[in-house]
């Protein structure tokens, strides 16, 4: 996959971002700086711990850093003035354990993030059945969870993170809890979406198999990037 033009407009900007917990005991994340641009798809790679999900929680407004700047389409992350809106609007998760609530049917879960926003009832039961055709689920819209093999469920979790056409996919070791075959099956369909709406993907992975399909893999190790597959230039304006 080619990498995305360095000079299309970032998506994210981020500068000495730090993350401590347990009174700064803990340092998850030690002065990360990186920048993404619109519609790339970056693998985040690196050893357990390092970072990788507290960096994607951060891009989520899932937390907050301790220190440094994390700025959205150029506003500042922490000036947020709904982070829960941002989220439903903006932003689609896809994560490695599905999160489905049990006692919903597929349908029924998908349309979960509409509540956030002013759809109708028909037109969020209406869209839940579109993304449901949208991944091969048709057949299944109206089966528990439990009901549904794990490849599925993941599918009804892609199909849910798409509910209110957000612009960034942020994706938790989203193959973790799969077999090879249906892994790889879900990642196709992960990156067939992320093309064909010029999204912007950034997957969180242990897999370099998967990283090699992404447009730049950003290496973790210890709370730091240290390595990145396609550099980009230097950032401007962020303080």
């Amino acid at each position: 996959m080619k990498p995305a033009p360095l000079n299309a407009a970032p998506v994210f900007e981020a500068v000495g971002l730090k993350k401590e917990f347990d009174d700064g005991q803990v340092r998850a994340l030690r002065g990360v700086d990186f920048r993404i641009a619109d519609g790339e798809f970056i693998a985040v790679i690196g050893p357990s711990g390092c970072g990788k999900s507290t960096l994607l929680q951060m891009l989520g407004a899932l937390d907050h850093p301790s220190a440094g700047t994390l700025r959205y389409r150029g506003k500042s992350m922490a000036e947020l003035p709904d982070p829960a809106a941002y989220r439903a609007r903006e932003i689609g998760f896809i994560f490695q354990a599905f999160h489905l609530l049990p006692t919903f049917t597929a349908i029924e879960n998908v349309q979960m993030p509409m509540f956030e926003t002013e759809r109708p009832v028909h037109g969020r039961k209406d869209r839940a059945l579109e993304l449901l055709k949208a991944v091969g689920l048709e057949h299944r819209v109206n089966h528990f969870p439990a009901k549904l093999s794990g490849g599925e469920r993941q599918r009804v979790a892609i199909a849910r993170s798409l509910a209110n056409a957000p612009s960034v996919l942020l994706a938790d070791e989203p193959t973790g809890n799969l077999d090879s075959e249906n892994a790889r099956l879900i990642l196709d369909l992960i990156v067939r979406v992320q093309r064909e709406q010029n999204m912007t993907l950034v997957l969180v992975t242990h897999d370099m198999a998967i990283a090699a399909r992404a447009s730049r893999a950003l290496q973790m190790k210890d709370g730091q990037i240290v390595s990145a597959s396609e550099p980009a230039p230097p950032i401007s304006g962020v303080t």
